[in-house]
């Protein structure tokens, strides 16, 4: 796997509830530590680089705090929805781009993503299946290729991914500085900063907490502008350097389980965005570049990312239900999404009149059928309509 795809999972293995682990709270930076002086541009060189991350084990845990209204809890690991509020974790085995496990622990279940040398797999105890991504044997650049698409489109799961994101938007937008350093995990780190130079994003730095000792990002940090506190993070909170049982890359589908396979080339995963839920269709579109970058989709999508069955709520099947805190009860797409907009207001222009959702990190604007989603200014969605491409 690539640098960038080392870390990369498919979509469906999202972060979940955070009623799992509403008692741990990713801790305080202790006193920074002495660690050799470096430039911003050798922390940047450093995170670039394809330097070899060593065997590690650890939890990881996200936040997001983007000031949306309170969302149903929803069990489904599934849904992209999942990681908009709240706190989620997952348990990190890597020995190397090829072994590694990512466990997603859950009230009743587990979503594990698994990489045994030959294979990747995602199990989902709740749904009792398994996905098995298997490379093409005639053609390593065709399973390169679907490694990518996935990295490209895959949900955070890890600070290195995270950072992977976010370092394909430094350049002539970007301010670059260093903080002082930090404890994370019990390592000594570097802090690098990223800001946008253009005052329409709603971004006001991203902070990366770089190992003083690998280089490997051990927290990333997401500010909206003026805030004090991260409206996302994304970080270690328990982390050693030691290589994990072997054990932990070992699996084999349960009986009875539904296994779907998938392999380089089969459609699977052509489409741009089909991993991340929100961009599965050819209907996705892009306008600006770098930190002003808006993506746009059919509003119908919309519904579809609250819940992965809603595509059958129109074919005459019986609308599927996301069951919340496993206990049988449960709400629908409608619901989630009726949740989400509860602070849209109406909005108009010289582009026509749509519905705005607004929080300190995101704009939604939705119009014409379409939604126009990113981390700016109202004033650059409304360019946007019409304009995507």
């Amino acid at each position: 796997m690539s640098r960038r795809a080392r870390w990369a999972v498919p979509g469906a293995a999202v972060v979940v509830t955070g009623a799992v682990i509403a008692a741990l709270q990713i801790p305080a930076a202790e006193a920074s530590p002495n660690l050799p002086a470096k430039t911003p541009a050798q922390l940047l060189a450093s995170l670039s680089s394809d330097s070899k991350v060593p065997p590690l084990t650890g939890t990881v845990v996200e936040t997001a705090s983007l000031g949306l209204p309170q969302l149903p809890q929803m069990a489904s690991a599934t849904s992209p929805m999942a990681l908009l509020t709240g706190s989620h974790t997952v348990k990190v085995y890597y020995q190397d781009s090829s072994h590694f496990r990512l466990a997603v622990p859950q009230l009743s279940s587990e979503t594990d993503v698994i990489a045994d040398g030959t294979k990747l797999w995602l199990w989902e105890s709740t749904a009792d299946s398994v996905t098995e991504f298997v490379p093409a044997a005639d053609s390593a650049e065709r399973a390169k290729q679907a490694e990518q698409k996935v990295a490209a489109n895959a949900p955070v799961l890890t600070p290195q991914q995270a950072a992977d994101q976010i370092l394909a938007k430094v350049g002539q937008t970007t301010l670059v500085s260093v903080q002082d350093n930090v404890m994370v995990a019990g390592e000594p780190a570097y802090q690098l900063v990223l800001a946008p130079k253009d005052s329409r994003s709603l971004v006001g730095r991203v902070v990366i907490a770089v190992d003083g000792k690998y280089g490997v990002p051990l927290r990333v940090q997401l500010y909206a502008k003026g805030a004090h506190s991260p409206a996302f993070q994304v970080a270690y909170t328990a982390l050693q350097f030691v290589a994990p049982d072997a054990s932990n890359f070992a699996f084999t589908p349960p009986h009875g389980a539904k296994v779907d396979v998938v392999k380089p080339g089969d459609g699977k995963l052509s489409k741009p965005g089909a991993v991340a839920g929100l961009t599965g269709t050819s209907g996705f579109g892009t306008y600006g570049k770098s930190w002003l970058t808006v993506a746009s989709f059919p509003q119908s999508d919309l519904t579809k990312a609250l819940d992965p069955g809603a595509a059958a709520q129109g074919s005459g099947k019986q609308p599927d239900i996301i069951s919340a805190n496993g206990n049988g009860v449960g709400v629908s797409s409608q619901e989630l999404l009726n949740a989400l907009l509860g602070t849209a207001k109406p909005v108009s222009g010289a582009w026509g009149k749509g519905t705005l959702v607004t929080t300190s990190l995101v704009s939604m604007l939705m119009t014409n059928g379409e939604v126009y989603i990113g981390a700016v200014e109202p004033s650059v969605l409304y360019d946007a309509v019409g304009h995507t491409k």
